[in-house]
């Protein structure tokens, strides 16, 4: 979680999208880290956003 606020923090896109799942929202959700999903919502994240396989 410290990794994700400092990247948040540094002015990370909390929608940027790539990678397996998408963005970090479809990410942290599917591996079940609420904190970090909670965190995410908190700063915005968009829960319609399209990626992932």
């Amino acid at each position: 979680m410290d990794i994700v606020e400092l990247l948040l923090g540094k002015g990370a896109d909390v929608n940027a999208q790539g990678g397996t799942y998408g963005n970090a929202l479809q990410a942290a959700s599917s591996g079940g880290n609420k904190d970090i999903v909670e965190l995410l919502l908190g700063k915005g994240a968009n829960v319609d956003a399209q990626g992932g396989p």
